[in-house]
């Protein structure tokens, strides 16, 4: 079978696609003929630390496809449709640990549900599990036209909250004006506060998600309402330092943390898996929240995907298909 693996010296990255073998499937794991990945811009950048220098890895964090082979004692079957996080995602057959194994509702199409299972289930851990969002709070989200400040600010507004969303592009916060974004503020920079404290009622929000890193983190701070939480989950500036306001941290009684599987056992990221298929899934299958893809690319070209990713012109999910077999 053929996959996508990327080689690294630490400083530079190449993409190759392989012939392999195709994977045998273990106890609690399927073999997934994957239809559709969803491309993640965590897994590209060095800094997050997910490659090795030296070594080359199979890519690709999250798809959907076909059961084709179910381990011993598995509740799905061959033919089920599935979709979830699996490593090497970017090939013609993968290995999903079932625990992480979704159904896919329905209504979506295979791009559609390739989109989901990382995205989501990092928003879902971000809003719901750590960020204890509730109907009537204000989210903040910083980089809100990237996939994970799309999916934040869906499943924000299906849970009655109001969001307020920074972006680069006017043109990108205007089609997200119109699928439910409260306010958009059309800003790269720090220098937001004052808007986001004229929306709230100079109350500030109840909850930030930071996708940009350390350049906006201080201003996220000063916008922060009595008792808010700040959800770190990227740093595409690069900056991996910022300065911390004691005082309103402790005056505030602020709650900061961080979203990340990279230390994280299997165990502990299936453990929200349950609520997600409880709490989401269903606002998937009836259309209340629907998986805003981009473009899709054919299998073949990966290369030009990462490279459309990089020039961040998208507006929610990028995908590979997978060639017919």
């Amino acid at each position: 079978m053929r996959s996508w693996w990327m080689q690294t010296d630490g400083a530079h990255s190449a993409l190759e696609l392989r012939d392999g073998a195709l994977p045998v499937p273990g106890p609690g794991q399927l073999l997934v003929r994957m239809h559709a990945a969803g491309l993640n811009r965590g897994e590209f950048i060095l800094a997050h630390g997910l490659h090795k220098a030296g070594a080359a890895k199979a890519i690709g964090m999250e798809g959907a496809g076909e059961v084709a082979q179910a381990g011993a004692g598995s509740r799905f079957k061959a033919g089920d449709r599935v979709m979830g996080r699996c490593g090497g995602a970017f090939a013609e057959f993968a290995l999903m640990d079932e625990r992480e194994a979704l159904a896919v509702p329905a209504n979506l199409s295979w791009e559609q549900a390739a989109s989901v299972p990382l995205v989501f289930l990092v928003v879902h851990d971000m809003l719901v599990l750590q960020g204890r969002l509730r109907a009537g709070e204000w989210m903040l989200v910083n980089g809100v036209s990237s996939g994970v400040g799309v999916a934040a600010m869906q499943l924000a507004k299906a849970l009655g909250a109001r969001v307020i969303g920074t972006s680069g592009s006017a043109e990108k916060l205007s089609r997200l004006q119109a699928q439910g974004l409260d306010v958009g503020l059309c800003t790269r920079g720090a220098d937001f506060h004052d808007a986001v404290m004229k929306a709230t009622a100079d109350k500030g929000v109840n909850l930030v998600i930071n996708t940009v890193g350390g350049t906006v983190f201080a201003e996220d701070i000063r916008c922060m309402a009595f008792q808010g939480r700040l959800a770190t989950v990227g740093y595409v500036d690069g900056v991996l330092k910022a300065e911390i306001d004691l005082q309103a941290l402790h005056s505030k009684r602020l709650t900061l943390f961080g979203v990340s599987n990279k230390l994280r056992s299997p165990e502990q990221r299936a453990e929200g898996v349950p609520r997600f298929v409880a709490e989401v899934l269903p606002a998937l299958a009836d259309g209340r929240i629907q998986p805003l893809v981009d473009k899709v690319f054919p299998f073949e070209q990966l290369e030009q995907a990462k490279a459309a990713m990089e020039a961040n012109r998208h507006l929610g999910k990028l995908v590979l298909a997978m060639s017919p077999a």
